[in-house]
């Protein structure tokens, strides 16, 4: 940032005479380079700038601290949207109005006292304009009054207090515990991409599992999958939730539900994960937290936590319900406030991190607790030592806690029943049978029936029924021996009827005899066959509901 002399700059005799004034000095200089050097050397005083803080309005001290605690600079639109703009004005004009002496904002206060400078500085998207203090003064004001951030520049916020307020008894009525769900629904959508069934996933849980490597593509990734579903629940949360953090595609902003992003903007959603983590690390552990007061903080101290320079145009965001776009900050409870409800109550309640509670049951949650999934005391301790329960028709039950790598291969060797979903009157179960169509697609992948034993062998409750054993292995030799299809059978009175019938047109709408007057016709041509016995002076009796082709 530029120092006190060169914020001055551009400053007219009469614009340092105010300062002079409100800082209590007499200027003995005509010349403005030496009258700005003068009235430099007098407010880098030590002491009369501990006299000048001392004396601040507290919404002067109030803006100093939020420039202080944010490095020295926050971008003007924010800076001016909490403590008011600057009037634009020549020197004339600034003669006749004064200003100084009856000031339309903090902004206004603290700019004529040259406590902050207004310009642009380079950013990673381009020169944006800020509000700063300057370098020299920066060093007086953060000993004075912000001893912990004396020599500071930092990137982001400090917060030593948590935002909002503990929950209240009613805001926790119903708890939400967390879990680690995710890691069921991660190997059902892996298993169901590795044998290409048609789905439409969770997109969150699709860029997920893209972001920890264990999708390229919507492929899965061997290697990548097989460690993941052989770790523990709690070291695979772990992965996942690591992942998640580092991630810089994995994009909160745009994977919230009823927005749709449009446009070629991009937002920094690695930045702003880090910003909210670090905004709840500093609420109490094992507190009880309330959402909203800690939504309508953040709003007021840290609004433009995920917009570039207080941007709330450039982004283009509409509601998908009605198509109304988004845009100006008057939208922000809507886009950026909505986004730290889904931030917490979706995606680290999702992630296992936070517990969440209502007033009542199903309702909106009200409150938080942030947990420590590295902490024994506090993650899910699940272990994977369910019992596979197998019947003799080939119906495969897998509990939730069977080894999530069991399951993965159980699922490729069988159709899902549900698409393998839990259902409502058994949520820990997943439900599989085998057939002859999902073991030869199986075949198709490398699997043999000898893996599928061996697997139910090991991790049965009562072992395989002997007879499945026997289907199976018969199976792997001969194929399907069996079908059980629905034909449409056309029986005839006399076989001469049949072999005239034979010698017609009709002919190759018939299938295989299955007698002397008996034979099958072939699917969706019944009303060809009653047409051309019709044909032959013969009246037919068919059935109604019979398709024509």
């Amino acid at each position: 940032m530029p120092d006190l002399l060169h914020s001055l700059l551009k400053q007219d005799i009469g614009h340092l005479r105010i300062v002079a004034g409100l800082w209590g000095i007499e200027l003995d200089a005509n010349d403005e380079d030496a009258a700005r050097e003068e009235l430099c050397a007098s407010l880098l005083d030590p002491e009369l700038a501990a006299e000048l803080i001392d004396s601040l309005t507290p919404q002067a001290r109030e803006a100093l601290t939020a420039l202080t605690s944010a490095g020295g600079r926050i971008p003007w639109a924010a800076f001016t949207r909490q403590f008011g703009d600057l009037r634009e004005m020549g020197a004339g004009k600034r003669d006749r109005v004064r200003p100084h002496l009856r000031p339309a904002s903090t902004a206004e206060f603290l700019f004529y006292r040259a406590l902050i400078g207004r310009a642009f500085f380079d950013t990673e998207k381009g020169p944006q304009e800020f509000a700063y203090i300057p370098d020299d003064l920066f060093e007086l004001i953060s000993h004075e009054g912000h001893e912990e951030h004396k020599g500071e520049r930092k990137k982001g916020p400090v917060v030593s207090e948590p935002l909002g307020r503990g929950a209240t008894p009613g805001e926790k009525n119903h708890i939400l515990p967390a879990d680690d769900r995710i890691l069921d629904e991660a190997t059902t959508l892996l298993a169901a991409l590795r044998l290409g069934h048609k789905i439409s996933p969770d997109p969150k849980l699709l860029s997920l599992l893209q972001t920890a490597g264990l999708l390229k593509k919507n492929i899965p990734q061997a290697d990548a999958v097989r460690k993941f579903l052989e770790a523990s629940r709690a070291d695979a949360l772990q992965m996942l939730v690591e992942a998640w953090q580092a991630s810089e595609s994995f994009n909160e902003l745009r994977l919230m539900p009823g927005l749709v992003c449009e446009g070629e903007w991009k937002n920094q959603p690695q930045v702003t994960r880090e910003f909210l983590l670090n905004l709840l690390e500093a609420i109490p552990d094992d507190k009880w937290w309330s959402l909203t007061p800690f939504v309508r903080e953040v709003k007021q101290k840290f609004p433009d936590f995920q917009r570039p320079a207080g941007d709330y145009d450039s982004w283009f965001i509409k509601r998908e319900s009605d198509g109304q776009y988004l845009r100006g900050f008057a939208f922000w409870d809507e886009v950026d406030g909505a986004l730290i409800r889904f931030f917490i109550a979706d995606i680290l309640h999702w992630l296992g991190m936070v517990e969440l509670a209502g007033a009542e049951e199903g309702g909106t949650p009200a409150a938080f607790r942030a947990l420590d999934i590295r902490d024994s005391n506090t993650r899910p301790s699940n272990i994977e030592n369910g019992r596979i329960k197998v019947s003799s028709q080939g119906k495969i039950i897998v509990p939730r806690f069977a080894p999530r790598a069991v399951r993965y291969q159980i699922a490729r060797f069988c159709e899902w029943d549900e698409e393998a979903r839990r259902t409502e009157t058994q949520p820990d179960e997943y439900r599989y049978h085998i057939t002859p169509h999902s073991l030869s697609k199986a075949k198709e992948q490398g699997l043999k029936v000898e893996q599928l034993l061996t697997l139910l062998a090991k991790h049965s409750d009562a072992g395989i029924p002997p007879v499945l054993v026997k289907a199976l292995k018969r199976w792997e030799v001969n194929g399907t021996e069996a079908r059980a299809e629905t034909q449409v059978v056309l029986k005839v009175s006399r076989p001469e009827v049949l072999e005239e019938l034979r010698k017609s047109k009709a002919a190759r709408f018939l299938g295989e005899p299955l007698g002397p007057t008996s034979i099958i016709i072939k699917a969706g041509a019944q009303s060809k066959v009653m047409d051309a016995l019709a044909e032959m002076g013969l009246l037919a009796e068919g059935d109604a509901n019979e398709q024509t082709s």
